[in-house]
């Protein structure tokens, strides 16, 4: 046992010592020429603790700067530098007063350690003689805080004088070819340890001066789609400053900008705009404000610059701008025009948008769905205003990706005025006639604080869409009465019900939406309509008439969260001539305990003398009952104890009447009585008749 401990004491040093070993032998050597102006600078990453130092003869440190035509030997104290440490490789270029080194520019020195690496290219150059960078493989924008998929990323600064304006940082595989800029540039590439690459992938090329910040070149091939921004986005554009995006568009394809985010400074003179130059133009330069829609359908290659303003030195404000340009082949149908006719409309807006908006905006990787004003004005949000017509295309390979949603005020503000009229809540045709589904039309009804609306379904009357009775119609309709402090979701009705009319006393939002194509059909028949009307006692009256063979259930309003506290609500049922309502509630209690006030149920048939059940929260609501006349169904909230929510469900349901036996047999009897007097008169009267006779 004593023999095997000594083996792995021994083998522990041999391994101990192999490992120091191996760590000696892990040695860089850096040879720095002092002509290429090189600075490496090897330090710890931000926010790590100097777990891994660099060590060199005079000892171990944390950093160690290498200067030009200096020669350095070193190692480090562990065996993953990686996760601690990077480099930084400088090279200063002077092209003021000396010859720039123009060409491909390489990575040197060469051997370098396996560390994450920032090369830096410091270039002095004059304002007269601008520089451009071109590369290799085309590069694409990223918003700060982004990080490229491979890690790899370039960053621009421009330079001029003691300014540095920071132009953009690029990930690989994108669409920027080239970038010229005014005066100096600090271009800088950052590499991940783990990556070896043979050339910096861009070369400098001296042109003359350009006579604004930037100018950034962009091929798009193909259908595509790019975002860009302008420079120090977001924290705004330099003052008084013009740049120019240059797009190469194959001929045989459009393009169309979209400006994303954009904030204006405040200018003391000038304005800030957008410049483009497109061929074929009548207008060239075409000048557009930022709050402008931009070009879209644009065919060919064109230019695009933003000019900035002499600022408010007190309050300067922030110009910048982020925007999309999406390339896509000519629609078939781009010429084929609909029109929309908003001319005898009022306080209405039609909106057409991508499928999802406005919660989403559609991925790059989605199809580019376009709609049109004109041949020029596009976008993939459209709103059309009542008042005018419209005569809009669509530039979209896929019409079933987008949706119309539709908004119309109606509003009253005096009873005299508008209490005889009757306004149709339907969908206008000239909407219904697009080819495009509607996916919702909003109708907001404002009343002032006397007077109050009333929603009728003559024919077609509602239905409330509940679990027991779900809506299987091609649109439903959502209710919503609101008050500047609280709303109530009245419910979810569709056509086919029960439900005549419903009276509200607070201002409405009524919603349809649409399920599927069946609608188009459907909306031929519509017959929501709408009143204003004197005051009414409760928050919401219904008027029901249910159908005599089926079970209709009914719901007090804000199911999801209850109803409000000390709201009231009725229904009035209506019950035929010839039959017996049957009434039941779905639970056999209210569920909830007041703080304060009481809760009620009241339940009271319209006839003369009839009496009136009441039930509090603290009781059991009334067993199922027959109801021989029309009656009223009225719930009353308090202000329940928290989390406690009102809740209420009934049915209702028809039986013929029946007649009963004890009165018909009485009925009956009666006539026999009245049949054997009736006999006994005619008796008498005939003897009296016979004796008067024989007297004679």
């Amino acid at each position: 046992m004593a023999g095997g401990r000594a083996l792995l004491a021994v083998l522990a040093v041999l391994i101990a010592a192999s490992a120091q070993h191996l760590k000696r032998e892990a040695s860089f050597t850096i040879s720095l020429r002092a002509a290429d102006n090189i600075t490496v600078t090897i330090k710890l990453k931000p926010g790590v603790l100097p777990a891994c130092l660099i060590r060199v003869k005079s000892g171990p440190r944390p950093e160690l700067k290498i200067r030009p035509g200096e020669n350095v030997t070193l190692s480090f104290t562990c065996n993953t530098p990686e996760k601690y440490l990077m480099m930084e490789i400088q090279k200063n270029i002077d092209c003021v007063s000396g010859p720039c080194p123009f060409g491909d520019v390489h990575l040197y020195p060469p051997g370098l350690p396996r560390l994450n690496r920032i090369f830096i290219w410091d270039v002095k150059a004059s304002t007269k003689a601008g520089l451009e960078l071109k590369f290799s493989a085309p590069l694409r924008q990223i918003q700060p805080g982004e990080m490229c998929p491979d890690l790899v990323s370039y960053n621009i600064n421009s330079c001029i004088d003691k300014a540095t304006v920071n132009i953009g940082t690029f990930c690989r595989n994108g669409s920027v070819s080239r970038v010229k800029l005014l005066g100096g540039v600090i271009m800088s590439l950052h590499l991940p340890w783990n990556l070896t690459v043979a050339t910096s992938g861009f070369n400098i090329a001296n042109r003359s001066s350009i006579k604004r910040l930037c100018i950034i070149e962009s091929i798009l091939k193909g259908e595509s789609s790019i975002m860009l921004m302008s420079p120090n986005y977001p924290l705004g554009f330099p003052e008084d400053e013009l740049m120019t995006w240059q797009f190469v568009v194959p001929s045989n394809m459009r393009a169309s900008v979209f400006f994303h985010d954009y904030s204006l400074s405040n200018c003391e003179r000038k304005e800030e705009r957008v410049e483009y130059y497109i061929p074929g133009s009548v207008s060239n330069p075409e000048v557009f404000k930022l709050s402008d829609s931009q070009p879209a359908n644009i065919a060919g290659s064109f230019n695009m610059s933003l000019q900035g303003c002499d600022q408010d030195a007190q309050n300067p404000g922030v110009l910048r701008l982020l925007f999309q340009v999406i390339v896509q082949h000519p629609q078939i149908d781009e010429n084929v025009t609909h029109l929309v006719d908003l001319s005898k409309e009022r306080n209405m807006t039609v909106t057409i948008h991508f499928e999802g908006w406005p919660r989403r905006t559609p991925l790059v990787s989605e199809p580019m769905c376009l709609i049109c004003k004109d041949p020029r004005t596009c976008d993939r949000v459209l709103t059309l205003a009542s008042g005018a017509t419209y005569k809009i295309s669509f530039l979209c390979k896929d019409l079933s990706h987008l949706r119309i949603t539709a908004e119309k005020g109606i509003s009253c503000v005096g009873l005299r005025w508008c209490e005889s009229r009757i306004y149709s809540l339907s969908v206008p045709k000239t909407v219904t006639q697009l080819p495009v589904q509607l996916h919702k039309f909003i109708w907001k009804l404002i009343a002032p604080e006397e007077i109050n609306i009333e929603i009728t379904s003559p024919s077609l009357k509602l239905r409330q869409h509940l679990p027991e009775q779900n809506c299987n119609t091609s649109y439903s309709y959502s209710i919503i009465s609101a008050t500047p402090e609280t709303e109530m979701n009245v419910g979810i009705f569709c056509p086919g019900g029960a439900i005549e009319k419903i009276q509200l006393r607070n201002n409405i939002t009524i919603s349809l939406k649409t399920f599927g194509k069946g609608f188009l059909n459907e909306s031929n028949h519509q017959d929501l309509k709408m009143s204003f009307v004197p005051h009414i006692k409760d928050e919401c009256t219904f008027t029901v008439s249910p159908d005599s063979k089926a079970k209709t259930y009914l719901q007090t309003p804000n199911s999801h969260y209850g109803l409000p506290p000390y709201v009231s609500i009725s229904w009035y049922i209506i019950v035929p001539s010839k039959q017996v309502a049957r009434l039941g509630f779905s639970t056999d209690r209210m569920g909830i305990t007041c703080e304060t006030g009481r809760a009620y149920v009241n339940i009271k048939e319209q006839m003369p003398g009839a009496e009136e059940t009441v039930r509090r929260e603290d009781e059991l609501l009334p067993q199922p009952r027959n109801m021989h006349y029309n009656f009223w169904v009225n719930i009353s909230n308090c202000k329940p104890v928290d989390p406690m929510q009102l809740s209420l469900k009934f049915w209702v349901t028809f039986v013929e009447k029946q007649i009963d036996l004890a009165v018909i047999v009485g009925v009956l009897a009666g006539f026999g009585v009245l049949a054997a007097i009736g006999l006994t008169v005619c008796c008498i009267k005939k003897n009296l008749s016979t004796a008067e006779q024989k007297k004679r």
